[in-house]
């Protein structure tokens, strides 16, 4: 293989790594555990930490799908070369490290998405409008279907007709159901992804067309069962402990998810060139991604837990179970998707649920959005830019 190949697949690697520490120090890292931090159910270097090592746990077994939509899905026709690899990689960690320095969080999904696909354009793809479609519409209804649903579940958890050890029980079954269907990878026959459902009835030979919904419904039924004993035993116990595992979820989600910003355009190059399989490109990103959590989550957990909204432990489950199914769907659609837009826009829902609109910092959600859109527009354009001047 020509040396010179080798070298630039060497820096695309470190540009791939770096990138992952910056997905892991910020959107990926901060905003799984943001709502658990503002409502003092764990401490933030504590959170960086738990955080780290289920994003690890979700970029090995979720990472996947993501990672192939933003490595072949984005352009049609055209693979990025090396030092477009580098390109992309080295502008969205540019342009998220301006956030983490700044305290605003920039989503990770929106400037490595623009930049793929202003260099790939550049190289002599053409746009893959139908991936650009279904990417579209996850990014546009995010907001509203994540801060609807926490608006929603936030209005109903304080009411008196409602205690909270049914309400938060069915929550908790809705989440068991959801999760006894999401894929993890090996789980499917012959080492596929494939669910924890498929897998028992694989296991136990169950042939039914029912089997794979009445095993859900003893998921749901059996994690609900035990919120409803743990919640109406203990109430403030109970709800801290749901907050915990909602935000332990989210953050398994979140490395399923944004390990593919960071490794997705890296792959196909590895791959081609024989130098690593998906799996161990994936264990490397999940690996970054730790690192970043632990050492540069901590300033954007604390700028998210307290400066959107006024949390308590209602509010954040609130935001957390909506984050959970959104991320899901996005992790089996293949699209990248970016957590502080999930997040944030659920815990601005919840925030108005109980506390209205002063219970948000109005400024501060319209200079995040600002920063999306301008993030988006500018890796497109830098992107496209110096791809096209190499050429």
């Amino acid at each position: 293989m020509d040396p010179s190949l080798i070298a630039l697949v060497a820096v695309a690697a470190l540009a791939s790594l770096f990138m992952a520490w910056v997905v892991g120090a910020g959107s990926s890292g901060a905003t799984p555990f943001a709502p658990a931090v503002g409502a003092s159910a764990i401490s933030t270097m504590r959170a960086a930490f738990v955080v780290g090592l289920l994003g690890l746990a979700g970029a090995v077994t979720q990472g996947g799908n993501v990672s192939e939509a933003v490595g072949r899905g984005l352009v049609d026709g055209a693979t990025l070369p090396a030092t477009g690899v580098i390109v992309v990689l080295f502008i969205g960690a540019g342009l998220m490290a301006v956030g983490v320095r700044t305290g605003y969080p920039i989503a990770t999904a929106f400037t490595v998405t623009g930049a793929v696909v202003g260099v790939g354009l550049a190289v002599g793809g053409t746009p893959a409008w139908p991936k650009y479609r279904q990417v579209a519409a996850v990014w546009v209804l995010t907001p509203v279907v994540g801060g609807g649903i926490a608006y929603g579940i936030a209005s109903v958890l304080p009411r008196p007709a409602v205690p909270e050890r049914y309400s938060v029980a069915a929550l908790a079954a809705l989440v068991g159901a959801v999760l006894a269907n999401v894929r993890f990878a090996g789980l499917g026959p012959g080492g596929d992804p494939g669910s924890v459902v498929r897998a028992v009835a694989r296991a136990t030979a169950l042939q039914h067309p029912l089997a794979v919904p009445a095993l859900t419904l003893v998921a749901a039924a059996f994690l609900g069962a035990v919120v409803h004993r743990d919640v109406g035993r203990d109430l403030h116990g109970g709800l801290r402990r749901v907050l915990l595992g909602m935000g332990s979820l989210v953050a398994f989600s979140a490395g399923g998810s944004q390990v593919g910003l960071a490794v997705g355009p890296l792959l196909p190059l590895v791959e081609e060139a024989g130098l690593a399989s998906g799996a161990l490109v994936l264990a490397g990103g999940g690996a970054g991604i730790l690192l970043g959590s632990w050492t540069g989550a901590p300033r954007m957990i604390k700028s998210l837990s307290r400066d959107y909204s006024s949390l308590g432990p209602r509010r954040s489950i609130a935001a957390l179970v909506p984050s959970f199914l959104i991320a899901q769907v996005a992790v089996l659609l293949g699209v990248p998707v970016s957590f502080n837009e999930i997040v944030v826009s659920a815990i601005v829902g919840s925030g108005v649920a109980v506390g209205g609109t002063d219970a948000v910092d109005a400024r501060k959600i319209l200079v995040t959005v600002g920063a999306w859109v301008g993030s988006l527009l500018l890796a497109v354009t830098l992107g496209y830019g110096f791809a096209a001047v190499a050429a």
